[in-house]
């Protein structure tokens, strides 16, 4: 009898104990107040989300997910179906994404606002509000790995395609060239020390050339002041220029009428003198019988007509 006692009596503790756990996961479960059913469409995948599991309004916990199906209406398309606390500010610029929780994978949705839009989200033909998801951290991270595992793999085929054997003969020969033009870079910067040392010695005659020019510059510029000082050369000359000029005025208005008749008074001698030594020359015996006598011409007296004009 005393062992069927403590066997009762055991059990009676158990089932006391199972009551007490199921009173407590019924108190932590239960549902506060009326909560307000919203709907995520989304054509991402969802891998780590799961039923009951937390959504959070930036960081504070609103409600939890009530259930994940497949949209029978738009192939491809996933339907979450939350339910969240009224007064949470769900407006028509909300928007959900998926957050994880540390090392544990475990998803949750993560609810944010862009602020465009004041306007409360209400449902239409009856259905629950649609909440839009966007590409979470870990689907970003996901997209950029696809990307940079493409361009690793176009990097890779180009650099194969650099070390194909007629392209690593054609670099082999680029480093060639390369050390030639090395081992020719020392002379061409010696010539180049040589010529830079021209240049100085050449800059440096340039600038007593440019020195004697300027000193030249200040001996002119001197000369030209003294030139133009009152009394000077430059005042002098003009003075002698006007007494020239009225020197040849007054030898214009008498003495070049003179001048005139006596070069005619010459003309004519010389031209006197000119027919003479042209008479001499065809008579030379003038100069010692005299100048031969001139036949009479017509109307004169002593003509006589020629033979032949008869």
């Amino acid at each position: 009898m005393e062992n069927k006692a403590h066997a009762i009596a055991a059990g009676i503790f158990v089932l006391g104990v199972a009551a007490l756990l199921i009173a407590l996961a019924v108190w932590l479960t239960r549902e506060t107040g009326l909560m307000r059913r919203y709907e995520i469409v989304t054509r991402s995948t969802i891998t780590g989300l799961l039923p009951q599991a937390a959504v959070r309004y930036r960081g504070v916990k609103v409600g939890k997910v009530a259930r994940i199906d497949l949209d029978p209406k738009t192939p491809g398309q996933v339907l979450v179906l939350m339910d969240i606390d009224p007064d949470t500010p769900m407006t028509r610029s909300t928007y959900a994404t998926l957050g994880y929780q540390g090392l544990t994978g475990i998803a949750f949705v993560l609810l944010d606002d862009s602020g465009e839009s004041r306007e409360p989200l209400q449902a239409l033909a009856g259905e629950p509000p649609r909440i839009p998801m966007r590409a979470g951290f870990m689907e970003q991270w996901s997209r950029q790995g696809e990307r940079l595992l493409g361009e690793l793999e176009e990097t890779t085929r180009r650099v194969n395609q650099l070390l194909a054997p007629e392209n690593q003969q054609a670099l082999r020969r680029s480093i060639d060239a390369l050390g030639e033009a090395a081992a020719a870079v020392p002379p061409a910067m010696r010539e180049a020390g040589a010529s830079f040392r021209s240049m100085r010695e050449a800059a440096g005659t340039v600038s007593a050339s440019a020195e004697q020019v300027r000193k030249t510059a200040d001996h002119y510029a001197r000369l030209a002041q003294r030139l133009q000082q009152p009394g000077g050369t430059l005042e002098q000359l003009q003075q002698g220029v006007g007494a020239l000029a009225a020197t040849g005025q007054t030898v214009q208005q008498s003495s070049l009428p003179r001048l005139n008749r006596t070069l005619e008074d010459t003309g004519r001698a010389v031209r006197q003198v000119g027919r003479a030594a042209a008479s001499l020359d065809e008579h030379p015996q003038a100069l010692i019988y005299g100048p031969a006598l001139s036949l009479p011409g017509p109307g004169e007296p002593g003509f006589v007509v020629p033979r032949g004009a008869r």
